[in-house]
C-alpha cells in the first residue's frame, strides 16, 4: 500500500456524524424484498433486475420511496428497520446519527399509534447503542406534498413525544409543492416544544427557497440548501448566521441536481464559510454509504484527515441532542 492509499484508509476509517438521513429511505432493498415476501405483497415494480430501488427522476423516486414503505406496517417492522440502518451505518464508522421520521407511515398520523411506533424504533436505537456502538436520535418529519394540514398532525405527533429520542422536527418531500411558510403553524407548535428546527430546501428551488426557509420557518439547519451557492449574498448570510447546511452530495449528484462531483458546490460553500455537514440521505437508492461519500468528497476535492474531522466537529455541535451527549460525541472525535 503506497503512502497516498494510506492516508485514504485513514480518512475513510474516522469517526464519522451523520444528520441527513431518511429512516425508510435508508432501508436496504433486500430489507424490504424479504418484509414484501413474508407478508406476500408484490413491490416487484419498486425494483431493478439486479434488486436495486427502480426511479427515473426525484418525483419518481418520491413514489418509489413511498410504495416500499407499505411493507412497514408494524411498529415490529420498524425496529427490525431501525437495527438494519444503524448496523450499516456503524460499518461505516458512523458513531452519531438523525434520522427523519415521519409520523404518516407510522400510524397515519394517530397520535396513540405514532407512540407504539416510537417506542419500537427506541428500543432499537438503545440495542443498536449497546451491540454497535451508535448513538441515534429522530426527527419528526412532515410530508411537503401532503399539505400544510397533514403536517399539523406530524407536529402534533412531535410535540406530544418531544424529548429523549425525537430531539428535533423538519420538513421533508417535494420542495417544489407550496412554500416554506405555509407551514408555520406546524414550525411554531414544534418550536414550542422544545424541538430544534430543519427543513429541506435549495435542493430543487433557487437560493430564494433557502432564503425563505430561514426567514419565515427560523430554522438553524437546511436540508440540502446547496442552492444558496447561486447566490453569494445569501451563502454571506448563512456563513454569518451559522446557518447549518446538511448536505448529500451523492444524493444531489445521482438525482441530477448537479451533473458530477466537480460541479458540487459543497467544497465552495466550506472555503466561503458556511458550516456544512455530510450525510447519505436516503443511501441504498443512491448507491451510497458514508465511507462512499468521504471517497468520492477525498478524490474530487482533495480534503485530508484536517478537513474531515473539522466538519465532523461541526456535526457534532449541529446536532440535535442534549449537551452530555453532544460532549460524549466530541470526546469520541477527539479520540
Amino acid at each position: 500500500m503506497n503512502e497516498m492509499s494510506e492516508e485514504l484508509a485513514g480518512i475513510l476509517d474516522l469517526p464519522k456524524i451523520e444528520l441527513h438521513t431518511h429512516y425508510e429511505g435508508a432501508a436496504p432493498p433486500a430489507f424490504i424484498r424479504g418484509l414484501a415476501q413474508e407478508k406476500n405483497v408484490d413491490i416487484s415494480k419498486v425494483f431493478n433486475a439486479d434488486g436495486s430501488y427502480a426511479f427515473k427522476d426525484f418525483v419518481h423516486f418520491l413514489s418509489v420511496y413511498e410504495a416500499a414503505t407499505t411493507v412497514l406496517k408494524s411498529p415490529e417492522d420498524f425496529k427490525r428497520l431501525g437495527l438494519a440502518i444503524l448496523e450499516e451505518a456503524a460499518s461505516n464508522g458512523v458513531i452519531y446519527m438523525e434520522s427523519f421520521i415521519s409520523p404518516d407511515f407510522c400510524g397515519g398520523g394517530d397520535v396513540d399509534a405514532w407512540r407504539d411506533y416510537l417506542a419500537a424504533m427506541e428500543e432499537a436505537a438503545t440495542e443498536a447503542e449497546r451491540d454497535f456502538g451508535i448513538t441515534s436520535r429522530g426527527i419528526v418529519t412532515c410530508i411537503r406534498h401532503f399539505g400544510p394540514e397533514q403536517a399539523k398532525t406530524a407536529a402534533l405527533c412531535a410535540a406530544e413525544t418531544a424529548g429523549g429520542f425525537i430531539t428535533g422536527f423538519g420538513m421533508g418531500g417535494d420542495e417544489n409543492q407550496g412554500n416554506q411558510r405555509d407551514f408555520a403553524y406546524s414550525y411554531d407548535m414544534a418550536r414550542e416544544a422544545g424541538l430544534k428546527l430543519t427543513t429541506h430546501a435549495g435542493e430543487w428551488r433557487g437560493p430564494q427557497e433557502v432564503r425563505d426557509a430561514v426567514n419565515d420557518l427560523r430554522v438553524e439547519r437546511i436540508g440540502h440548501g446547496v442552492r444558496a451557492a447561486e447566490d453569494a449574498a445569501l451563502v454571506d448570510e448563512l456563513a454569518e448566521k451559522g446557518v447549518v447546511l446538511e448536505v448529500c452530495p451523492g444524493s444531489n449528484v445521482v438525482l441530477g441536481v448537479y451533473p458530477d462531483w466537480k460541479s458540487h458546490p459543497i467544497d465552495v460553500l466550506r472555503r466561503a464559510g458556511v458550516k456544512v455537514t455530510v450525510s447519505t440521505d436516503d443511501p441504498p437508492f443512491f448507491h451510497t454509504n458514508m465511507r462512499n461519500e468521504y471517497l468520492n468528497l477525498a478524490n474530487t476535492f482533495g480534503w485530508d484527515a484536517e478537513v474531515f474531522t473539522e466538519i465532523a466537529k461541526a456535526s457534532a455541535n449541529a446536532a440535535f441532542c442534549d449537551e452530555d451527549t453532544r460532549t460524549q460525541i466530541l470526546k469520541k472525535l477527539e479520540a
